[in-house]
């Protein structure tokens, strides 16, 4: 897929999350989003999204500009598969009917279709011992599996990642990261926010740097890590990289 951001500003009572941020990204499979808290990665994912609409600029994903109106933002939510780092799990219903309920009362896949569909799923990354299970009945690497099942389930455009291992435990961390490697490895095109930057480099074919609420830095992964052109980046990249 391809992006393209020109002059894009948000604020947030008074405070400016993203200052005209522009960039062109060219044909990529897997995107990440790099930078430091606060800098703005995840107000221009959840713009990327159509979750959070920006006071100006614009955004044209593989050449085709987003409306910024609710029916077009609807139209586009419902395109894409989102996950959160707080999983966003209905919490009465079980693993099974969590997938269940976008497929038929979102897309209007009929029951049956939509079950095997959840089913085949649920198999494929070993949940179907815990389809019947809320999500509290869950561990949390368990629950973010749930969520990647629900938001591919849908066969989304491309995948949003919000920071999905930021609230896992290590091992847990290691299971969740294997399993979007994967779909990547499948032919996915993703779009990830994330603070592990040996995955970021791993599983990404082009990153972008984000801080103070414009894009500093873009190119294929490798040399973003490697070669930084930016002191912002030198410096981020020292800190976080230094243990």
């Amino acid at each position: 897929m391809r992006l393209e951001l020109d002059r894009l500003d948000k604020r947030f009572d008074g405070n400016q999350a993203l200052r005209g941020l522009s960039l062109s990204v060219p044909e990529f499979r897997s995107l990440s989003i790099i930078g430091p808290s606060g800098g703005g990665k995840t107000t221009l994912l959840r713009i990327l999204a159509g979750l959070t609409v920006p006071d100006d600029g614009c955004v044209r994903i593989d050449g085709q500009t987003l409306e910024f109106s609710e029916m077009a933002l609807l139209a586009h939510r419902r395109s894409i598969g989102t996950v959160f780092q707080a999983y966003n799990l209905f919490p009465h219903l079980s693993a099974r009917d969590n997938v269940l309920l976008p497929l038929t009362k979102v897309h209007g896949v009929p029951l049956p279709e939509a079950e095997a569909i959840a089913d085949e799923l649920l198999a494929r990354f070993q949940l179907t011992p815990h389809a019947n299970r809320r999500p509290a009945e869950l561990s949390g690497g368990q629950q973010q599996r749930v969520a990647i099942v629900r938001a591919i389930a849908i066969r989304p455009r491309f995948l949003v990642f919000d920071e999905p291992t930021s609230a896992l435990d290590p091992e847990m961390t290691a299971e969740v990261l294997d399993l979007i490697s994967e779909l990547r490895h499948e032919g996915r095109d993703l779009i990830i926010v994330t603070h592990n930057m040996g995955f970021a480099r791993e599983v990404s074919d082009r990153c972008v740097f984000v801080a103070e609420g414009q894009a500093l830095e873009e190119g294929p992964s490798e040399v973003v890590f490697e070669n930084p052109q930016s002191p912002a980046l030198e410096a981020f990249l020292a800190r976080v990289l230094r243990y």
